[in-house]
C-alpha cells in the first residue's frame, strides 16, 4: 500500500513537467553577423560553428542570438555558415522562453529573382500571349498544389485526380493562349488523348515491372506521414504530370501549323491538312523526345555516374533507375502518339469549322 501512495505522489509531482510542452512556432529569418569555429568532443561531429545571428523577423527582430551549428563532415547534412548569409531559423517556445536553431540557409531570394526574370522575359517576348501563358502557368501550379494534393490526401485515386487536373490544365492553357476556336480545341483534345494513353501505359509498366512506387527519400518521408496512400498509383500520376508540358507543346504546335496552312490555302482537303501536320510533327518528334530524355538524364546524373561503380545489370534493375527510365520512355511515347492524334483531330475540326463559318 505504501508503494501505491508513493507512485500517486510521484505522478502529481511530475504533472508540471508533463504540462511543460514545447510549442513549435513559425520559422524566422536571421542574418549571420560573425562565425567562430570551435572543436568539439562529440564523436559524431568533426567541429562546430558558433554563429552570432541577428533576427530579421519576429517579435525579437533586431536582437542577436548565439547559435551552435554542428558540422559532421557529410556535405549532404552540413550547413556551412558565412558572415552575411541569411538563415532560416527553427523556433520553439518552451514555457516563456523562445529558443532558436539553424534550420538551413535561406534560398528564397534566388528563386524570386529567377522568377522575376522569367516572367519579365516571357511577357516582353511573348507580349499578350506571353501574359496569358504566365496566367496559365500560375493556374496550373494552383491546380496541382490546391486541388491535386488535397484530392489525393482525401482518398481520391492519384491516377484519376491527376487526369482530372491535367484535363483542366490543358483546357485552361490552350484556350488562354490560343483563344476559343477549333485550333485550341484540337490541341486540347489531342493532348488529352495522349495523356490518357500515357496513364494506361504507365499503369501497365508499373504492374509488369513490379515497381514499388518508392523512388527516393521523398517517397519515404511521404510514407511516414501518409502510409495509407497508394504509392504505385502516385508514381503513375507523377509520370502523367511530367508528360503534360511536352504533350501540350506538341499538340499546340501541330494544331497551329494546320490552322495557318488552312488560313493560307482553304482549298486543301482534310487528308492534305493531316499530311502537312504529320510532316511538321515528324520534325517536332526528333527534338522534343530528345529534350524529354535529356531532362530525365540531367535530373538523374548522379545515378548515371554511380553506374560506373556497380554491376550494370544490377544498376538497370534498381527500382529507382527503372522508374526514371520508364518515365522518360513513356513521356517520349506520349509525344510520338500526340502527333497523329492531334494532326487528325486538327485537320477534321479546322477544315469543318472554317467550312461552316465562311
Amino acid at each position: 500500500m505504501r508503494r501505491f501512495y508513493i507512485l500517486i505522489l510521484s505522478f502529481f509531482l511530475m504533472l508540471p513537467i508533463f504540462a511543460d510542452e514545447t510549442k513549435v512556432l513559425p520559422s524566422e529569418t536571421g542574418v549571420v553577423t560573425s562565425v567562430e569555429y570551435i572543436d568539439t568532443d562529440n564523436v559524431y561531429a568533426q567541429t562546430k560553428q558558433r554563429a552570432q545571428v541577428r533576427l530579421l523577423t519576429g517579435e525579437f527582430k533586431g536582437e542577436t542570438v548565439e547559435l551552435d551549428n554542428v558540422l559532421t563532415g557529410n556535405p549532404y547534412y552540413d550547413i556551412k555558415l558565412k558572415k552575411g548569409v541569411k538563415v532560416l531559423l527553427h523556433t520553439e517556445e518552451n514555457g516563456k522562453e523562445i529558443t532558436y536553431s539553424i534550420e538551413d540557409i535561406k534560398r528564397a531570394g534566388t528563386l524570386i529573382w529567377l522568377s522575376l526574370l522569367f516572367c519579365g522575359l516571357l511577357i516582353y517576348v511573348g507580349k499578350k500571349k506571353g501574359l496569358y501563358s504566365l496566367v496559365s502557368i500560375v493556374l496550373t501550379v494552383l491546380l496541382i498544389t490546391h486541388c491535386l494534393s488535397p484530392l489525393i490526401i482525401f482518398g481520391v485515386s492519384p491516377i484519376l485526380a491527376s487526369i482530372i487536373i491535367c484535363v483542366l490544365s490543358t483546357a485552361v492553357t490552350m484556350y488562354l493562349v490560343g483563344g476559343f476556336n477549333a485550333k485550341s480545341t484540337s490541341a486540347a483534345i489531342g493532348a488529352t488523348a495522349s495523356l490518357l494513353f500515357a496513364s494506361v501505359l504507365s499503369g501497365i509498366t508499373m504492374y509488369t515491372a513490379h515497381l514499388t512506387g518508392f523512388n527516393g527519400e521523398n517517397s519515404m518521408f511521404l510514407y511516414s506521414a501518409h502510409p495509407e496512400l497508394n504509392f504505385v498509383s502516385l508514381t503513375v500520376s507523377t509520370m502523367v504530370l511530367a508528360t503534360l508540358g511536352a504533350v501540350m507543346d506538341v499538340a499546340m504546335s501541330i494544331s497551329s501549323t494546320i490552322n495557318e496552312i488552312h488560313e493560307t490555302d482553304n482549298t486543301k482537303s482534310i487528308n492534305e491538312l493531316f499530311v502537312s501536320g504529320m510532316n511538321v510533327g515528324r520534325d517536332i518528334i526528333g527534338t522534343m523526345a530528345n529534350t524529354l530524355i535529356l531532362v530525365y538524364l540531367g535530373a538523374s546524373l548522379p545515378l548515371v555516374i554511380l553506374a560506373e561503380n556497380i554491376d550494370l545489370q544490377k544498376f538497370i534493375n534498381l527500382n529507382q533507375v527503372v522508374t526514371e527510365i520508364a518515365s522518360a520512355l513513356i513521356g517520349s511515347i506520349a509525344i510520338v502518339i500526340c502527333v497523329p492524334f492531334t494532326a487528325l483531330i486538327a485537320a477534321i475540326l479546322i477544315h469543318r469549322y472554317k467550312k461552316y463559318s465562311n
